[in-house]
């Protein structure tokens, strides 16, 4: 089981300089953005109903990054916080976005089409890959 005791001085690596460490997240947010564009204009194109979720692109485009920065600010504290933070994160990663699909789910309960609850949850995944694509390159865990 994974310690959530502060780690030893020293024992965090040091994260990215700001520069850097803002790029990185951007480049994650836009990535994520332009993954989740394309996912959507393919489903708006294959949907035969209404597009719960995927319009008005603001929406997901916002979510996108607010997803982003979501997972970045739970990087970050378990980066901190975690005893074994790499070890934690091979566990709290799966678990997060797993959580992120209820809404989904949500959405399929209330008379969405499969197909579009898919695509919303592919976007989910998107983001958090996106973030563990990034965030160890510019704040790295052991």
């Amino acid at each position: 089981m994974t310690s959530i005791a502060t780690p030893p001085a020293g024992a965090v690596p040091a994260a990215a300089p700001t520069p850097r460490l803002v790029g990185g997240i951007a480049v994650a947010a836009l990535g994520a953005v332009v993954v989740n564009a394309l996912l959507a204009l393919a489903l708006s194109a294959l949907l035969t109903g209404p597009a719960v979720g995927l319009e008005p692109a603001m929406a997901w485009i916002s979510m996108s990054i607010v997803g982003v920065l979501i997972g970045t600010a739970g990087w970050v504290a378990v980066r901190r916080l975690a005893a074994r933070p790499a070890a934690l994160l091979r566990v709290l990663v799966p678990v997060a976005l797993v959580v992120s699909w209820i809404p989904d789910a949500v959405v399929l309960a209330g008379g969405a089409g499969v197909l579009n609850v898919v695509g919303l949850a592919l976007m989910h995944a998107v983001v958090a890959a996106a973030c563990v694509a990034v965030l160890p390159r510019v704040l790295p865990v052991r």
